[in-house]
């Protein structure tokens, strides 16, 4: 098993399927568009030749947050849950934050998702406060 960057359109374009199982509404080439921005990285996790999940992030320095990783995106690919795949990529981000000098890694979640709590909660992530927004 390796995690490793995805840096380039083509690293990137299989993780595009991948990534549409969270994001079921987004066109596939605006998930390739957002995930090559510049201040994004995405990581990869593989099962040989098989990419299995991915994991976006960005570094940022805003609102209540000291210096911290935003994770955007944690998704395996729907048949591959359970193995830990999520775990290491988790873990991976939090390796990869620490060496960007952050203090936290960070996300938001859609309140309905209590298994993807309960995930983040066993690995000793707080709930902070809520996010709260509106369409304009």
């Amino acid at each position: 098993m390796e995690i490793r960057e995805l840096a380039t359109d083509a690293e990137r374009e299989p993780a595009v399927p991948i990534l549409r199982q969270l994001w079921t509404d987004a066109d596939p080439d605006e998930v390739l568009a957002w995930t090559g921005d510049d201040d994004y990285t995405l990581f990869g996790r593989f099962d040989g030749d098989e990419l299995v999940g991915a994991a976006g992030a960005r570094i940022d320095d805003f609102l209540h947050h000291v210096r911290h990783a935003w994770l955007y995106d944690l998704v395996v690919d729907e048949p591959r849950r359970g193995e830990g795949h999520g775990t290491a990529l988790v873990e991976f981000v939090e390796e990869w934050a620490d060496e960007q000098d952050c203090e936290r890694v960070a996300l938001a979640s859609p309140r309905a998702k209590e298994g993807v709590h309960k995930f983040y909660a066993d690995r000793d992530y707080e709930r902070w406060g809520y996010v709260i927004e509106t369409d304009v």
